[in-house]
Formats: structure tokens, sequence, C-alpha cells
């Protein structure tokens, strides 16, 4: 349990390192999070499971402006280790992704109040011209907070709380259960909404009923109506802008040799 606890607790370092020092590659999206924990934890497939139904319940959180989105790291990193370790099904774990976000969020937004004390303190090295001792804040600092912030409660729960995690999902009574896996299948549906408040317009709506209808109607799976899609979008962007680009200089070509 020491070297899982250890390794998951790297795993959550890693996810949030991803935007702040690495770029924004993508790392820290609930898929690839949950997919990182089923490989440390020999459950390969139930970590995809539970990072797919987290991605349709994250999918519409950005962080805009001084907003603080739930945390996704720490939920995502959470939950599955929750599902694989207490042997639940990935409806239950959801339950507990988005307590463990939010709780995340908080905890992110008092520390980086904390954290913006280093800007007055680098601001007083500079002055002082202590440039080195100013650089320490942004590059050593900052990143060993964060790191400090996913490590810790991620190794404290699984080394100390594994166990006993699962004695209460088993303890659980069947009522409350029920009610979890009923908000649980609720919540992708709230993710979606959230997407479509953002992206939904006059121009995009069509193609929304359009997916929705060949999705009831003819029978086809999402892969099925996503290639569609695809067909769709290269048509629309690739095939029908070149003919119209064509046609306007045969036209002009006409209206040349008429003139002549």
């Amino acid at each position: 349990m020491l070297l899982n606890a250890i390794l998951l607790g790297i795993i959550a370092v890693f996810g949030t390192m991803d935007s702040r020092m690495l770029g924004r590659t993508n790392f820290e999206q609930p898929l690839v999070m949950a997919a990182l924990v089923g490989v440390a934890l020999g459950d390969l497939t139930k970590g995809l499971i539970v990072g797919a139904s987290l991605e349709l319940i994250f999918m519409g959180i950005v962080n805009i402006g001084a907003a603080a989105p739930p945390d996704l790291v720490l939920g995502s990193v959470m939950a599955t280790a929750f599902a694989i370790l207490s042997d639940t099904n990935a409806q239950t774990a959801l339950t507990i992704a988005l307590p463990v976000a939010i709780l995340g969020q908080m905890v992110g937004i008092l520390l980086r109040m904390f954290m913006s004390t280093f800007v007055h303190k680098a601001e007083s090295d500079i002055e002082k011209g202590e440039f080195a001792k100013a650089r320490r804040f942004h590059i050593l600092w900052g990143p060993i907070l964060y790191s400090l912030m996913y490590f810790v409660p991620v190794f404290v729960a699984i080394y100390f709380g594994a166990d006993v995690v699962k004695e209460i999902v088993q303890s659980i009574p069947a009522w409350l259960t029920n009610g979890l896996n009923l908000a649980s299948k609720i919540l992708p549906a709230y993710g979606f909404a959230l997407l479509m408040q953002t992206m939904l317009s006059k121009k995009t709506v069509a193609y929304l009923l359009l997916g929705f209808f060949i999705t009831a109607y003819a029978g086809l799976s999402v892969t099925g109506v996503a290639i569609f899609a695809a067909l769709l979008v290269i048509i629309l962007n690739e095939i029908l802008p070149k003919n119209s680009v064509n046609q306007g200089l045969t036209s002009d070509e006409d209206d040349d040799l008429e003139e002549l």
C-alpha cells in the first residue's frame, strides 16, 4: 500500500504540473489521470471507465479569468483509486469525484492567496538586486507548494484510508447507494449542459439536433455518428469552400472573355 500511495501521489503531482510547468499538454484531463491510476493499481479497464465518465462531467468546466474551477486532477485520482481499491463500480466513484474536486478547489484558492505574498517579497528582492532569490519564489517554492498540495492528501488517503473506505462502502445502505448512482447519471448531463452553454449558438444548434436524431432514430453508435460528423466537417470546411472559390474564378474569367 505504501508503494501505491507514493505512485498515486506522484501521478497527482504530475497532473497538476502539466498546466504550470509542462505547457498544458492535457495530461491533467480526467481520462489521462484515471488511466494512469489504473495502470499504477493494475486495473486499466476500470481506470478508463471511470476516466471516460469523469470527462462527461468535467468537459464543460473551464478556468475563466480569476474563477477557479473544481480540481480535475485531485477528483480524478481520488475517484479512480476509490473505485479500484474499494472494488466498487464507476457510478459510485463519480459521486466521490465532485466533492473531492470542490475540496481541492477551495484548498487551491487558499494556497494561491498565501502565494500571492511571494510577489511582494520577490519585488523587494529585485529592488535589493537579489535576483536569484527572487527567481526561487517562482521556480522553486511555487512548484514545491503545489506538489505538496496534491501529494500529501492523495498519499494520506490511500495509505491510511483504503481499508477504512472499503468498510464504509460495504456498510452503506442500499437506498443511499441507489441515490448516489442516480446522482452520478445526472452529473454527466450537467457537464454537457455547461459545455453547450458556452458552445451552442444559432449556427451550431442544427448540427446538435442532427447528431441527436441520427443517434435516436438511425440506431447508430456514438462512433458511427462521430465518423459521419468528421466527414461533414471535411465537406463543409474543405470541399465546399474550394468549389465556391473555383466557381468565382471561372465566372471572373468568363466576364473578362465577354469584355474582349
